[in-house]
């Protein structure tokens, strides 16, 4: 429950972590994805894919997930996930920039006829005649487990560095003990950049865990083990099942730590130990480095 409230609330207090990075007409593909993006969505693909196929088909594969009718479950669900968080906090509002609301796509309606859709015409449930059902959302309440722990074994902290194996590196914090309102109007943000994949074929998953530099209340090697910080999950995007093409992904990945630096006590810190622990093909991934932003 923990990882819903941090996907749904910590970590997504400003639009740009919910929804990710712009993706303007001439960018690279994958600019970063946003909180939800990354988690829950990429592993739902992986976890309803079929591992008996080559390729994971339907659902653990871009080019084959639609397939499945499961596909419009979930993205329904994320859809819902999308509703529920413009109504936790009163900053989490729609992206208004033209670029976005005017990106259009076409679609073939019920009567097979050739439609553009805006994306500024698909904001608005009423309008679109749906709602969601209100539930209790018990994650709500969910706060990380504190209990002591001792970090797993990692390489040093060189950068770049392959993730065939969990990598420690020790990130600066350029502010500490900050007020409760500069915390309200900038997130303390932690950025794993120059993720690459050169052929993303298989499922990339890595997570990345945060002490802090201090044993007494910050974490540390002699304090509360590494607490979650996000996950960086990549369904393959095989444009074709016989492999004959490259997949490169270069991407980004932020993540919201403000109030898990308060959870584990290392707010007044100058420093955290980032940790970043491969779960599925770590040995096809380089991290060009990691640092810490604020984002307004």
């Amino acid at each position: 429950m923990y990882m819903s409230l941090h996907q749904m609330v910590s970590g997504s207090k400003k639009p740009l972590l919910f929804f990710g990075e712009p993706y303007r007409q001439g960018d690279l593909p994958d600019p970063g994805p946003g909180t939800i993006q990354s988690v829950p969505h990429g592993p739902v693909h992986r976890w309803t894919g079929d591992p008996r196929q080559p390729n994971n088909e339907d659902m653990a594969n871009f080019y084959s997930a639609a397939r499945d009718p499961v596909f419009y479950a979930h993205h329904t669900n994320v859809d819902r996930m999308w509703y529920i968080w413009r109504r936790l906090r009163p900053g989490n509002t729609d992206i208004t920039d033209p670029d976005y609301l005017d990106a259009a796509f076409l679609f073939y309606d019920e009567e097979a006829r050739l439609v553009r859709v805006r994306v500024r015409d698909c904001l608005d449930t009423n309008a679109l005649r749906y709602t969601y059902q209100d539930v209790d959302l018990p994650w709500l309440d969910a706060k990380p487990s504190m209990e002591p722990g001792t970090p797993a074994p990692a390489t040093g902290g060189a950068m770049p560095a392959t993730l065939n194996q969990t990598v420690r590196v020790n990130v600066t914090r350029p502010r500490t003990s900050r007020s409760r309102r500069e915390k309200e109007e900038e997130e303390e943000v932690l950025v794993v950049h120059g993720i690459e994949v050169p052929d993303h074929f298989r499922y990339v998953k890595f997570d990345v865990m945060v002490n802090g530099s201090s044993s007494q209340g910050g974490g540390g090697s002699t304090g509360a083990a590494a607490q979650r910080a996000g996950s960086v999950a990549l369904p393959p995007h095989l444009v074709r099942a016989d492999r004959t093409t490259m997949s490169p992904v270069r991407t980004t990945a932020r993540f919201g730590i403000t109030d898990l630096m308060d959870d584990i006590g290392a707010d007044g810190d100058g420093s955290i130990v980032v940790s970043l622990v491969p779960r599925s093909a770590g040995e096809m991934v380089t991290v060009a480095g990691v640092s810490i932003e604020y984002v307004k």
